[in-house]
């Protein structure tokens, strides 16, 4: 316990200790130093799980090299972003329930870790399986990982909010997000270098290791000292739905905030729309992606700590910046691939338009998790957390459409309309709250 207050004390430069919580009692202020290591130290192993199984490439390889049909890679990423978020709005009823929600993301920790496990040895034991029956596990294990994920994703941002004061809880996840890169970027270079051999042996193992990171932090996160918090007021079934919709209605800091991370979307939808416009049609070929895997890692390991102090001081502007970015990717990559298609044929234009879009995306993810957590309070945080992921999964959903548009028109033209959705961003971003100065 004395690490995560060593790593506490080299992370903060501040007096902690000697500081009175903005937005913490006097009980869980005492714990904080312990609690942000733990924070620290788990959330950063399930970002490396994220890198060693990443869906949108490494599990995708793996299904392709075992021989899996093509509609099942293109369920991976809607089927995990959509069921990780549309869940919320009734999971969230159920945690206000309890006064201690730590054991929830354990929960979901041990959800996540056991289906990436899964994943992995169905790589290793392919053979036993026809690519039909595979792809269906596949997508199933996604799906159950899916909703480990959407009981993290709505009891972390509540558990963050018990223990860490206002002004270091975005340090919290841009540390992580850092380490996580670090592991990420050296995995990306061994296989773009053959150091790793690109097996489905070595990658299933890979994946394994995954969900290892997983269930290594649901231990540590367990360790956690959380106060117990408000359980009353709360209701549920379909009228806990109806009561949060409500607020759709009556809080127009939160509608504007859905508003500006619907928008924001094109950062999560954009990246494969670059992978197909680099002609990269090779079965198996991984390898050819290893400098989109590098440029990826290499945007998280740039940004991701600088987004997170950032965002403590202003997630306001660090969305309006990260939309700005967005933009100018999403432009170049479109007027080249509308107006000067032999441009695409440049090795590393896309790998660095891809970096850019990366870094946005980063700032995204960091700028809206912690200007939600700072805009609500201790008893509507939950609420507030799973009504905006549940209204961002159903628009995730129509996301598919991009796939149709770009068949009928071109990938330009997508790229085109994810510049002008980057660009409304910034003026709906423009408009939120200044919480960090509440």
């Amino acid at each position: 316990m004395a690490g995560f207050i060593r790593l506490h004390a080299l992370l903060v430069d501040d007096d902690t200790l000697a500081q009175v919580c903005r937005d913490l009692p006097e009980s869980a202020c005492r714990e904080q130093p312990r609690n942000y290591g733990v924070h620290v130290v788990s959330l950063g192993l399930t970002k490396i799980g994220e890198g060693l199984a990443d869906p949108k490439l490494v599990l995708a390889w793996l299904l392709d090299a075992i021989g899996t049909p093509t509609w099942a890679l293109g369920l991976l990423v809607p089927v995990r972003e959509s069921l990780a978020m549309l869940p919320q709005l009734a999971i969230s009823a159920r945690i206000r329930q309890l006064a201690i929600r730590k054991t929830v993301y354990v929960f979901g920790c041990v959800v996540q870790g056991a289906a990436i496990t899964g994943f992995g040895l169905m790589g290793w034991f392919a053979q036993m399986f026809s690519g039909a029956v595979a792809g269906i596990v596949a997508v199933a294990l996604i799906a159950v990982f899916a909703l480990g994920r959407s009981l993290c994703s709505i009891s972390f941002k509540d558990v963050l909010g018990k223990t860490v004061d206002k002004g270091r809880r975005g340090s919290v996840s841009g540390t992580a997000g850092t380490i996580a890169a670090v592991v990420t970027l050296l995995l990306a270079l061994s296989y773009s270098t053959g150091w790793i051999p690109l097996t489905v042996p070595v990658v299933a193992g890979m994946v394994v290791l995954g969900g290892a990171c997983w269930l290594l932090a649901a231990f540590i996160f367990g360790s956690i000292w959380e106060e117990p918090g408000a359980t009353e007021g709360g209701i549920d079934g379909l009228a806990a739905v109806i009561a949060q919709l409500g607020l759709l209605r009556s809080d127009a800091r939160l509608r504007r905030l859905i508003v500006t991370r619907a928008l924001l979307l094109s950062t999560a939808l954009a990246p494969p729309f670059y992978i197909a416009l680099s002609g990269d049609s090779t079965a198996s070929g991984l390898g050819t992606l290893g400098p989109f895997m590098v440029a990826s890692a290499a945007a998280s390991l740039a940004s991701s700590y600088v987004w997170g102090r950032l965002a403590d001081r202003s997630s306001r502007r660090v969305l309006m910046v990260a939309a700005t970015l967005a933009a100018l990717a999403n432009a170049v990559a479109a007027f080249v691939a509308l107006a000067m298609p032999n441009l695409l044929e440049t090795a590393l234009l896309l790998p660095a338009l891809l970096f850019v879009l990366m870094v946005a995306h980063q700032g995204v993810r960091l700028g809206r998790s912690v200007h939600v957590v700072d805009m609500a309070d201790r008893d509507n945080r939950a609420t507030y957390t799973a009504l905006s992921n549940s209204v961002v999964g159903l628009i995730l959903l129509a996301g598919g459409v991009f796939g149709f548009i770009a068949q009928w028109l071109g990938i330009g033209a997508v790229l085109a309309i994810f510049t002008l959705m980057a660009a409304l961003a910034i003026r709906a971003a423009a408009g939120l709250d200044e919480v960090q100065a509440a």
